[in-house]
């Protein structure tokens, strides 16, 4: 199955994010992924349940909210209510991982769990069956723009074992300074799902995600606009 593509909309222009999403749809976009932020888990505040209901109605494709908020369990079913089709929590936001990871389900959404760079990866192991989604984070998340931390390649191919191990078929994604030049990395390491901020929305959107795809598809790094 070939990776799928998941533009993050903090790099959008979001006075015309309507405008963005469909361009980005047009161009090949498998998804789109907001990031929710609380002042708290990290230093910004961004987007809402409202955000990702105004999104919804521009958009058939699959969105999904990274809720970088402390105790995200308190916010999951709004974010599914509002349309989100997958909501992914922080194993450092909360001390319920497993509670958030079930209510998300029972929801009738899937349910991924995000992991800091400086995070030991043994914390997904106790809910790595029960996941749809892992997200390995290249960054320090609350920031765009952020350059990629390379040993984060090495964290990808863990956790691709360690689903292959549990015969697990969650999506493996990785969220951070991705570009044409960062996504062979971790693709070759077992990636499944890029977020691409900058990379998509910095320049020519059809002729970034155009670049991006023929990376993904195997072809050789190079320049967008």
């Amino acid at each position: 199955m070939r990776a799928r593509l998941f533009p993050s909309l903090l790099a959008a222009d979001f006075a015309n994010l309507g405008d963005a999403i469909q361009e980005a749809e047009a161009g090949g976009a498998d998804g789109f992924h907001l990031d929710v932020m609380d002042g708290q888990f990290v230093p910004n505040f961004n987007f809402g349940p409202r955000t990702v209901e105004a999104c919804r109605r521009v958009t058939a494709l699959p969105l999904e909210a990274h809720l970088m908020i402390v105790q995200p369990e308190r916010f999951v079913s709004d974010f599914v209510q509002a349309g989100a089709n997958r909501v992914i929590v922080h194993a450092e936001a909360t001390p319920h991982l497993h509670r958030a990871v079930g209510l998300t389900r029972e929801l009738g959404a899937q349910a991924g769990v995000s992991v800091n760079p400086g995070t030991p990866l043994e914390v997904l192991r106790p809910v790595l069956g029960d996941l749809d989604l892992v997200l390995v984070m290249s960054v320090n998340p609350g920031l765009g723009g952020q350059r990629f931390i390379p040993g984060s390649v090495e964290r990808v191919r863990t956790v691709r074992r360690w689903l292959d191990e549990v015969s697990s078929g969650a999506e493996l994604e990785v969220d951070g300074g991705i570009t044409p030049a960062t996504a062979t990395g971790v693709l070759a390491a077992g990636a499944s799902v890029l977020v691409a901020g900058s990379a998509v929305f910095g320049g020519e959107v059809a002729r970034n995600l155009e670049v991006l795809r023929a990376v993904m598809a195997g072809g050789q790094p190079e320049e967008a606009s």
